[in-house]
């Protein structure tokens, strides 16, 4: 890229596409150049809010842009960022990267082809990354990851499992790397819905055992997550904001604000997650999460879906628990 303002779209005027487009309208050498929503009076509001122009229709941006967020439902993700990732523009996809195997193959392939960025928002690997646990020699030996709130009605077009879940089992993969040996799983959904809350065990090829919670339809948040190695644990409450750890490696401040005041990675993971992006774009570099990663992050998901359809899965999983 050359030194001039990069050109940067957003995909969705929601809650989440406002975010987006907020943080490219406050990154230094980018231009926020439009917001698009099937919505027209949503685009005008989040577009008029942030300097940038309106549109309902994403292929009008071709040729205007550089770059574009998708932060539109799940399961339009793959086409939308097809079109723009064939006429050569850099794209970060909310998470999931996608809704199937194959559409995430041929994302990631045209996106090799034309040596583009593809990044998906798994923002919370990010402030893994800054605490220290990713950097850990030693992989883990089990890991509980639990994630509840009160039904909003917000994400329902996927599974809890596309919706939340996908975050922990990010963070689980970049833990622990090691492949799947196994999973079993359970699902509950409200009236009309469906997958509004799932368990999950895992089972990885080095014994890792992991047990996965995600719930929309609980009475009250929570969110925490503990990782147990031979060599002590790391229990981490996000929404207490608090990290207990009895391992020898300390962990830096990423979750709470550093001693010199300075906002920690957790207070603005997508801020952090578009500013590596956006680098990348601009070097010519590889994503911070790769297409390989995200789609190993889909591919468990969609075995964990499997499995809560399974009755023998269910029962086994009852079994264990």
């Amino acid at each position: 890229m050359t030194d001039r303002p990069l050109r940067a779209a957003v995909v969705g005027a929601g809650v989440f596409g406002r975010l987006h487009a907020q943080k490219y309208h406050a990154l230094p050498g980018v231009t926020l150049v439009a917001i698009v929503d099937a919505d027209r009076e949503k685009a005008q509001d989040a577009a008029q809010r942030f300097g940038a122009s309106a549109h309902t229709r994403p292929l009008d941006l071709l040729g205007q842009i550089d770059c574009v967020s998708i932060a539109a439902p799940a399961e339009v993700h793959a086409p939308l960022a097809i079109p723009f990732l064939q006429a050569g523009i850099h794209v970060l996809v909310e998470k999931p990267i996608a809704t199937s195997l194959e559409d995430t193959d041929r994302m990631a392939t045209i996106a090799a082809e034309n040596n583009l960025v593809l990044q998906t928002g798994h923002q919370e690997r990010f402030v893994f990354a800054a605490s220290g646990l990713l950097a850990r020699k030693a992989a883990p030996r089990r890991i509980e990851c639990h994630r509840a709130g009160p039904f909003s009605g917000r994400g329902t077009d996927v599974s809890v499992v596309l919706d939340l879940m996908t975050h922990d089992i990010d963070l689980v993969h970049a833990l622990n790397p090691a492949p799947l040996r196994r999973v079993m799983a359970r699902k509950r959904q409200l009236p009309g819905s469906f997958s509004d809350e799932v368990q999950a065990i895992l089972t990885l090829e080095d014994g890792c055992k992991v047990n996965l919670t995600a719930s929309r339809m609980a009475e009250e948040k929570r969110r925490f997550m503990r990782v147990l190695y031979d060599d002590g644990e790391v229990e981490i409450d996000f929404l207490a904001r608090t990290v207990t750890n009895s391992t020898p490696d300390a962990l830096a401040p990423a979750f709470f604000p550093s001693q010199d005041g300075k906002p920690g990675v957790a207070d603005d993971p997508l801020g952090v997650a578009i500013a590596a992006f956006v680098e990348a774009v601009r070097k010519g570099s590889a994503p911070a999460i790769t297409p390989a990663e995200a789609r190993r992050t889909l591919e468990t998901a969609l075995m964990i879906l499997r499995s809560a359809g399974s009755r023998a899965a269910k029962r086994e999983l009852s079994a264990v628990a």
